[in-house]
């Protein structure tokens, strides 16, 4: 059974000095990488980065950039709310 990594993202301030509440990010990079039968290595050769970034992004300690996101989404020919999904905190 796969688990969801969960991220806490820090609050953030709006212009007005107020803090909007934490998002809560999760992904499916490495159920989705499994189903493919792929390692962290060939995954990270698609998209363009180390095995280290695939590894960090699967548990939880590296939020991509909207580029990587983008372009793990389409490789997985998944939309980008199917890879990665934002949750409002509290």
């Amino acid at each position: 059974m796969y688990s969801l990594i969960y991220i806490r993202l820090s609050l953030i301030e709006d212009n007005m000095g107020n803090l909007k509440p934490k998002l809560l990010i999760t992904n499916n990079v490495h159920i989705l990488r499994a189903e493919k039968k792929l390692t962290q290595q060939q995954l990270a050769d698609e998209v363009g980065v180390t095995r280290l970034t695939v590894s960090s992004l699967e548990k939880g300690n590296y939020n991509p950039s909207l580029e990587l996101a983008l372009r793990i989404s389409i490789f997985f020919e998944k939309s980008i709310h199917e890879v990665f999904i934002v949750e409002e905190g509290s």
